[in-house]
């Protein structure tokens, strides 16, 4: 699924009270609801976590309207229709290669 893209309009969209805290204390800036959705419109899949429990989850990289960059951890619950967002922050270019493969 990485390099694939999550058809974020069929989903409902709901926020972990940990995404919620990191959206208003991301070190670049608070990050909007409306930001995500952007983001996640034209993000695509970079990582998978497919052990995570109780549902499997993915790293999303997109970018908003205005260009800022955003890693978005979400997990797709396909029986409710669900796109739940775990957390979301905006990566630190010191640790990414063009924000898509971790610097080792």
């Amino acid at each position: 699924m990485e390099g694939d893209k999550i058809k974020v309009s069929s989903y409902t969209i709901k926020f972990s009270s940990h995404a919620k805290e990191e959206m208003l204390n991301d070190e670049f800036g608070v990050i909007y609801e409306h930001e995500i959705q952007e983001a996640l419109n034209e993000g695509e899949v970079i990582e998978e976590y497919p052990k995570d429990r109780p549902y499997p989850s993915y790293l999303m990289y997109g970018k908003t309207n205005k260009g800022r960059p955003l890693h978005i951890v979400c997990a797709v619950i396909k029986k409710e229709k669900t796109l739940v967002i775990i957390t979301v922050y905006h990566p630190n270019p010191e640790l990414w290669f063009h924000y898509r493969r971790r610097k080792i």
